[in-house]
């Protein structure tokens, strides 16, 4: 069998099986489908369940006009969180699918460029020393430092004769570490800045109007497109670095043009809603078990898991300390150990 022959056969996705088969069509039609039924319920949990209980019965009249005004207030009060969760459960997933594509690394996440850690140090850097407060705010302090970080990985690694992914995820350690340092520093020394840093760095849907979605939607959606060209290309890239040249693809600027695209979609999710963590670990494991390796189908499929994933976990997490509520944040942890759990032992047996 060809070199071609195997990767094509499932062995060059992250974490899959030398022997993995191409999954079917109907399989494919079935997993859709199924996805599209767990979007849609999470859809309507997420604006259904709250500190304040409502029935199906209040949301189906509320989205037909009759429902009475005090609980149609309350029950639009949770649009926001439920569009940001779409949209930052998207980002992360499909983030988290170029991570590890682009890397080989079944291990790989937004976190891996320093982006988690570049917005954080961004946001106690401007409460610190520019006074800035607010969710608002936040935003527009944790979006530049999320890009600088992972433009700064970017630069660190490719500095030099040689290139390589790992000198790329060790650059991110690098940073993670100098900036996580920073924080540390400046949140021990100023207990304002700390107050006001903890609620954000759980991560977390609740507090956001719309003007938060807005702010990062633009890099969301060049993030998205540019996946979305890339694709093709990162199927050929998948086929190793000589047979992708081969077939016309240039493995450097796919490459390049990969992680670019995971740092504008990581940027916008952890600028929008904070550090949250495991979406982008978890979904991708899930997706190429149900639609193998092609990574068009990978996006499609991660557009719809990461969603339902995050909004199902704010709904948990609003359920189970009611009225109080759980960030997402710390759900999406519990849910996301035992997927890394799985990786690591994935990874054990393929070696």
């Amino acid at each position: 069998m060809t070199t071609t022959a195997r990767a094509v056969s499932g062995g060059a996705g992250p974490g899959a099986p030398a022997r993995a088969t191409r999954p079917r069509p109907a399989r494919w039609a079935l997993s859709l489908f199924i996805g599209i039924v767990v979007l849609a319920f999470a859809l309507f949990a997420s604006v259904m369940f709250g500190s304040r209980v409502t029935s199906f019965r209040d949301v189906v009249d509320v989205l037909t006009g009759t429902a009475d005004p005090n609980i149609t207030t309350i029950i639009e009060s949770r649009y926001p969180r439920t569009a940001l969760g779409v949209l930052a459960g998207l980002c992360l997933a499909v983030a988290g699918t170029l991570m590890q594509g682009v890397t080989r690394n079944p291990l790989a996440d937004p976190g891996l460029l320093g982006i988690n850690a570049g917005a954080s140090a961004s946001i106690v850097a401007a409460t610190a020393y520019l006074g800035a407060s607010g969710t608002a705010a936040a935003v527009w302090w944790a979006l530049p430092g999320a890009l600088l970080a992972g433009l700064l990985v970017h630069v660190i690694s490719s500095a030099g004769s040689s290139k390589s992914l790992v000198r790329l995820v060790l650059a991110g350690a690098v940073l993670s570490a100098v900036l996580t340092a920073f924080i540390q520093a400046v949140t021990l020394s100023e207990p304002t800045v700390f107050d006001s840093y903890r609620y954000w760095v759980v991560g977390a849907l609740g507090g956001r109007d719309f003007s938060v979605l807005l702010a990062v939607l633009p890099f969301a959606v060049a993030g998205l497109v540019l996946t979305l060209v890339l694709s093709p290309s990162l199927n050929t890239l998948a086929l190793g670095d000589d047979t992708a040249t081969s077939l016309g693809s240039r493995p450097a600027l796919v490459r390049g043009g990969g992680l670019l695209a995971a740092t504008l979609l990581s940027a916008a999710a952890t600028a929008a809603v904070g550090p949250v963590a495991f979406v982008g670990l978890a979904v991708p494991h899930v997706v190429r078990a149900l639609v193998g390796i092609d990574f068009r189908l990978q996006v499609v499929f991660s557009c719809i898991a990461g969603p339902s994933l995050l909004l199902l976990a704010d709904v948990v997490g609003r359920v189970v300390l009611r009225p109080q509520e759980l960030m997402v944040g710390v759900v999406t942890a519990f849910v996301g150990a035992p997927a890394l759990l799985v990786a690591v032992r994935k990874m054990r047996g393929n070696t």
